[in-house]
């Protein structure tokens, strides 16, 4: 069996701009993608299988993309049709919607995953507020594979106190994001 994909992508170290930037825009509202999906497929593996596909018939259509327009928008419209697709191809199940039931999903999964993109956005905004050694704490506790015993005895502090500066610093980042939304009107 051959692999013909070999043709169609750059091979390592070959500077191409379109595949440059196509990786670029792509990682760079990949998470938005991933949101939208998972407000319409059922489970992540149909998650995945969507967003590989979607990814694919991006980069063959990239060429057709007008710079100047929203790629994110151009994203979603691409991965939406695949969701459709991909929800054809197992219309034999019984846990089937009806068409009306997956546009108000698509509008609620496009609604949720811009939500959440607003929200990451006001996060991001008040962690940059933090003290230095208080945001270096949150994004330690929240690191993957994170140990809040050892990051507590790292920071010279005991268990019960780590966790209730924890329980502070959430909160007045709590307090924070919803004072940013209040404030750009999207809360």
């Amino acid at each position: 069996m051959t692999d013909d994909t070999s043709e169609r992508i750059p091979a390592a170290g070959r500077t191409d701009a379109g595949y440059e930037a196509f990786v670029r825009l792509l990682v760079e509202h990949e998470p938005r993608m991933r949101a939208y999906l998972r407000g319409l497929l059922p489970t992540w593996a149909d998650v995945d299988e969507v967003m590989q596909n979607a990814s694919l018939v991006a980069w063959r259509k990239f060429a057709d993309f007008e710079k100047e327009t929203n790629f994110a928008g151009w994203l979603l419209t691409i991965a939406r049709f695949e969701a459709l697709k991909h929800r054809r191809n197992v219309a034999r199940s019984p846990l089937v919607f009806s068409e009306e039931v997956w546009e108000l999903l698509a509008n609620e999964a496009e609604s949720a995953a811009d939500s959440g993109l607003v929200r990451r956005e006001a996060l991001e905004r008040c962690l940059g507020k933090l003290p230095a050694t208080q945001r270096e704490l949150v994004l330690k506790a929240y690191a993957p594979g994170a140990h809040l015993k050892e990051i507590a005895q790292q920071a010279g502090s005991s268990e019960q106190a780590f966790y209730k500066t924890m329980q502070r610093l959430r909160a007045a980042l709590l307090e924070c994001i919803s004072r940013t939304l209040a404030q750009e009107g999207l809360a």
